[in-house]
């Protein structure tokens, strides 16, 4: 049998599936079964209480994570003027207007996100086939269009993450590496889990938080307590 394979078939034996396990208990199993050689994403998944079908229901927000997600973020900016020189100084990896528009549409695509001032939405709105099925395009309701481009550049670049519940009820979101070690990465958990307890549509009826979920790249997911993590959350 491949060294990786029996690694994967000894990290599932540490999980007991049926199990729903209190959050620092089901952060340090989960770490205890990355056994791959890079350092793994930790994702997690909430399945809610929601019908996203019905806009009234529809749960779409953001957070800043504590610890931010591990990952380098690539941050561009449409912005002019003194909102220009704000989105430099604050680290944005790109900042244009007409310029860095026509470069986009002839193809070039690295960067993560990307954000506008009020008054560049009419370059901006000239990108929505491309941006907008990648999820990258500038939107009021995320802060991503906004005057206070320096901050909303600062925060994409220190771990502000976007979530927007999936077909199926399920929200997911990355909470960052493995390398984090459980206390920051409960931390992270908390503030994610309190961001979408607050976002509960008034539509939303009975449970709301019906299960969660933990899981690295390679390893196995595991069931938390959702009424625990939510008590914690608090």
């Amino acid at each position: 049998m491949p060294a990786k394979s029996k690694k994967k078939d000894e990290a599932r034996q540490k999980v007991d599936r049926t199990k729903k396990y209190a959050l620092e208990e089901g952060l340090q199993t989960t770490l205890d079964g990355a056994y791959a050689k890079f350092d793994e994403s930790v994702d997690l998944a909430v399945k809610l209480g929601v019908d996203p079908r019905h806009a009234d229901q529809m749960v779409r927000g953001t957070c800043v994570l504590p610890h931010g997600t591990g990952k380098t973020v690539r941050v561009i900016a449409f912005a002019k003027g003194e909102k220009e020189k704000e989105a430099r100084d604050a680290g944005a990896d790109e900042v244009g207007g007409e310029d860095l528009a026509k470069k986009i549409q002839e193809g070039w695509l690295e960067f993560d996100k990307a954000v506008a001032t009020p008054d560049m939405m009419g370059v901006v709105g000239k990108l929505g086939k491309i941006l907008g099925p990648r999820g990258m395009m500038p939107n009021p309701k995320v802060g991503t269009v906004t005057f206070d481009i320096g901050k909303a550049v600062e925060e994409l670049k220190g771990g502000k993450v976007e979530f927007r519940v999936e077909k199926a009820g399920i929200v997911h979101i990355p909470v960052g590496k493995v390398s984090f070690g459980p206390e920051k990465l409960a931390e992270n958990i908390k503030a994610v889990v309190d961001s979408i307890i607050r976002l509960k549509p008034s539509a939303s009826k009975g449970v709301y938080l019906r299960g969660i979920a933990i899981s690295t790249t390679m390893g196995p997911g595991l069931k938390l307590d959702p009424q625990q993590v939510a008590v914690q959350a608090k």
